[in-house]
């Protein structure tokens, strides 16, 4: 008895989410077809698999948007997943969506970010000759990369919600960007945002980069003085305007529901997202930190390109030997992996990142 009717149980519960929200019964399945766990949905063990990736565990080694920080409360890519995946349940459970697709998607949207964070990836992308892009990288990790080339076999529901987190610059609410996606991707795609500019904006105080006075006047005016009230006024914003999505105010809007901010709010944010290209994710690429990690990631990428037989055996079993797998194979590396090895190639590569920022 026990066997099924905890899994039945929580399908069950399931039942009575919004209707438009993912029902795990309901999905379209996985690539390599699995007798069903008798305790956990399938969105629950897609969340597992993450957790316990090898490409998961590297994120507390990986650079948000500071390289090298000596500080000891500077982000990392597993603290901004963790963040995301905090402020995504939460807009998930106020509108009666599907919380562990939304976690699951969460969790797994950045395991394909290089060393170096947005510097890396860009740099990567000019040396890999059919592109990178840490979102097609993140779903090739978890169809591919992970488990010696097995891959996690996830649904194709959470596959989706990570390789469409994806933002270009200006406006990236436009319902136009979100066609097909998930009411639960789209979540975790706004709530990528929702936590990046608040934690990068609270690393750029710390770091002595910006000052709080020097915001833009609708930033404070609409989203607030302090880190908390920020997100709370975005968050609140998020589950007010998307309310049709959680199905209890009668039929949905024109077009169906959407997951979106109001004007007010989506206004200051893009505000606020152009300010922090402008005087800090730009500046940082192009700082002393940033050319060095370019240096190294070019330094590792022809090395490897050029003597693929030092790629780990196990690795060249899964992925081959050409471009791509040193692709996955550098992409894959955490900052300190990859300044160490760059240093035992060429010494002295990585004195600027070592002065990091305090």
């Amino acid at each position: 008895m026990l066997k099924t009717s905890v899994r039945h149980r929580l399908e069950e519960r399931e039942e009575t989410l919004s209707p438009y929200a993912a029902r795990s019964r309901r999905s379209q399945g996985r690539v390599v077809p699995e007798e069903p766990s008798p305790l956990r949905t399938e969105f629950q063990r897609d969340r597992d698999r993450i957790i316990h990736s090898k490409a998961f565990r590297r994120l507390k080694h990986k650079t948000q948007v500071f390289i090298a920080p000596m500080g000891d409360h500077y982000v990392t890519r597993l603290t901004h997943t963790l963040e995301v995946s905090q402020i995504a349940r939460t807009i998930a459970r106020a509108l009666d969506l599907n919380e562990d697709l939304t976690e699951a998607i969460a969790l797994g949207h950045d395991l394909g970010h290089t060393p170096f964070g947005h510097v890396g990836e860009d740099e990567l992308n000019k040396l890999y000759p059919e592109g990178f892009r840490h979102a097609e990288q993140s779903l090739r990790v978890v169809d591919v990369v992970e488990k010696d080339g097995s891959g996690l076999n996830l649904t194709w529901e959470v596959r989706q919600g990570i390789v469409s987190h994806s933002k270009p610059r200006g406006d990236f609410l436009d319902r136009t960007m979100t066609e097909g996606l998930s009411l639960e991707g789209q979540v975790v795609r706004v709530s990528d945002a929702v936590a990046y500019l608040n934690h990068d904006l609270a690393d750029a105080f710390r770091a002595g980069v910006l000052r709080e006075s020097g915001l833009p006047p609708e930033v404070v005016e609409v989203l607030g003085r302090r880190h908390a009230q920020r997100i709370d006024t975005m968050v609140t914003d998020i589950v007010h305007h998307s309310w049709a999505t959680s199905g209890l105010d009668g039929p949905p809007p024109p077009g169906g529901p959407v997951i979106t901010m109001g004007t007010a709010v989506r206004s200051a944010v893009n505000v606020l997202r152009d300010f922090m290209f402008a005087n800090v994710y730009i500046p940082e690429d192009k700082g002393e930190q940033g050319v060095a990690a370019r240096n190294i990631l070019r330094l590792l990428y022809r090395r490897y390109c050029a003597n693929p037989d030092e790629i780990p055996q196990e690795y060249r079993l899964a992925h081959g030997t050409g471009q791509r797998a040193v692709a996955d194979w550098v992409s894959g590396m955490t900052d300190r992996y990859a300044i160490r090895v760059a240093e035992e190639l060429k010494s002295g590569i990585a004195v600027s990142l070592h002065k990091g920022v305090s």
